[in-house]
């Protein structure tokens, strides 16, 4: 499960990175506006990653702050594209977010199979 998880991160990573630096006629285009599709990217990325990188959720979460603004300072060199502060901060702040409801998730997994187990056990005789 975890090889799948993390594919699914890098694939969403790759997609991120595309639509980033590649042509902007190609990069898609929905109804959210721009920081609405960013957020919704980068949520989903830092979601992807947090629940692929469980044991080092920190630490990778740090490492794609840094990327995102790596990400960001290299539009300077992309033809068609802008490199824009508020895009970083959008970017990042929401990548955290998707980490922080990885780590929520895994919280509330944990709460219930601690439940599902006391559960189970039946009454103490």
């Amino acid at each position: 499960m975890s090889f799948f998880i993390r594919s699914i991160a890098w694939l969403l990573a790759a997609a991120v990175t595309f639509a980033t630096l590649g042509p902007p006629g190609l990069r898609p285009h929905s109804d959210l506006g721009q920081d609405g599709e960013h957020a919704l990217a980068f949520i989903l990325v830092g979601l992807a990653f947090g629940l692929a990188y469980r044991r080092r959720r920190l630490l990778v979460a740090a490492a794609a702050v840094v990327l995102i603004g790596v990400l960001e300072l290299m539009q300077f060199w992309a033809p068609g594209r802008h490199a824009r502060l508020e895009d970083f901060l959008v970017d990042a702040a929401t990548a955290c977010l998707g980490f922080a409801l990885a780590a929520a998730a895994d919280w509330l997994l944990a709460r219930f199979r601690t439940s599902a187990a006391l559960t189970s056990e039946g009454p103490a005789e």
